[in-house]
């Protein structure tokens, strides 16, 4: 057997005397094995680069030999229990869990974490717990060098959120657990003894009563009539057509979404609710306050610029993942053009006048994306005196989207 042993966070919880006895090896982080008595005869391995670690204990395990390894935190959460589990068989592991930072973290700040959603930075490209963060109210991010809070902070820096950095955690000499803005994260050196950071949107950090745990559960509906959106005389994108554009753009936890010429912002928050994060660009001031208006109404986050595309674009730092484009007049081209350089796997156009279809292709095409295409024309059922029914036709929209090919994704920022 493999005996896997959780510390906690600090010093943590000690190592009962019965689970090291007998051990041939030991492996673990420097401090843990510091802070235990290795039996007689037994070898000692510190954790570094994983592979050799695991190679190490594949022929102490061929011996039928015992093995401890001590980790930190809950090692079932994010931790080694994964990698030795894919190698050995979960059968052969004995787990005995500590207290995760996330737990103790939110602990010290006084607040409930079943609704949190923990994503983990270590290793890892910054961009997804970015996302998330500027989505979801309650996030925890488990970072590592070159993706700390200053980084992180950077990133969010001229949002509404706080950020709490939990240093040291259970080291009653050197813990620390501070709130800060992103701007103030940014701007410091937090060093290596960053235990977790949780980003929180305070108004909303304490969250209702939750049934199912972490990632929130989506939403019951999508592709919403109109009338759940306010929208002026019925510039709006039909649910018929918002339904297509959101099964092509595929929003989701993680990803960063753009709706440029937004509206009424129906597709962005749409796609908020399907767990993205996202950005609807309107030039309009009374279409930016709807949009803000809608957002609130449904209770997704939504950053809303006001500037009129493409020349807006050009303040957003980060690529999205997928860009919805609605509208667009005659600047439709130039649009769809700076949105296709941007975009990291599709973008989605919806136009209602045909003849603009053959330039947003070609700007799509030209930007290296498989580009196709549909003419949505849809009839609902609507009442007529007498107790009987007609078919009212909407106007008809035509949808394109390009997806973009693994070779034209290399010039990508990532």
């Amino acid at each position: 057997m493999i005996t896997v042993v959780g510390t906690g966070t600090g010093a943590g919880a000690p190592v009962p005397e019965d689970v090291l006895a007998g051990a041939a090896l030991v492996v673990g982080g420097r401090r843990h094995l510091d802070a235990v008595r290795l039996p007689e005869g037994a070898e000692r391995i510190v954790l570094g680069p994983l592979a050799p670690a695991l190679d190490a204990i594949g022929a102490y395990v061929g011996k039928e030999l015992p093995v401890v390894v001590l980790a930190s935190g809950d090692p079932g959460f994010f931790g080694i229990v994964r990698a030795l589990a894919e190698r050995f068989g979960a059968g052969r592991l004995d787990v005995r869990p500590g207290v995760s930072s996330v737990a103790t973290a939110f602990a010290r700040i006084g607040l409930p974490w079943d609704d949190a959603v923990v994503v983990s930075a270590h290793g890892r490209d910054l961009r997804t717990a970015v996302n998330v963060c500027r989505a979801h109210p309650k996030v925890a991010v488990l970072t590592g060098p070159g993706s700390g809070p200053a980084e992180l902070g950077a990133r969010l820096a001229g949002g509404d959120r706080v950020l709490v950095v939990a240093s040291a955690l259970g080291d009653p000499e050197r813990e620390r657990v501070e709130r800060v803005t992103p701007a103030e994260a940014a701007a410091r050196d937090w060093g290596t003894a960053v235990s977790v950071v949780l980003c929180l949107d305070e108004a909303r950090a304490l969250g209702a009563v939750r049934t199912v745990a972490g990632v929130p559960e989506g939403p019951a509906r999508w592709a919403l009539e109109e009338d759940a959106f306010a929208h002026r005389d019925s510039m709006i994108t039909k649910f018929e057509v918002r339904a297509l554009a959101l099964a092509r753009l595929g929003p989701r936890l993680g990803d960063l979404v753009w709706d440029v010429g937004a509206g009424s912002g129906s597709v962005a928050v749409e796609c908020a609710r399907l767990g993205a994060a996202v950005v609807a660009v309107e030039k309009t001031p009374d279409g930016v306050g709807r949009i803000r208006a809608n957002a609130d109404a449904h209770g997704v986050d939504v950053r809303v610029l006001h500037g009129e595309a493409p020349a807006a674009l050009s303040g957003l730092h980060d690529d999205p993942d997928a860009v919805f484009v609605g509208g667009g007049g005659r600047d439709l081209p130039a649009v769809v053009g700076a949105c296709a350089r941007r975009a990291r796997r599709t973008v989605v156009v919806a136009m209602a006048a045909l003849d603009r279809v053959p330039a947003a292709r070609e700007a799509l095409t030209s930007a290296g994306f498989d580009c196709d295409g549909v003419l949505l024309q849809s009839s609902r059922l609507a009442p007529l005196p007498g107790d009987v029914t007609r078919l009212a036709a909407t106007n008809p929209v035509f949808l394109l989207w390009g997806v973009r090919t693994p070779a034209s994704s290399e010039g990508v920022a990532q």
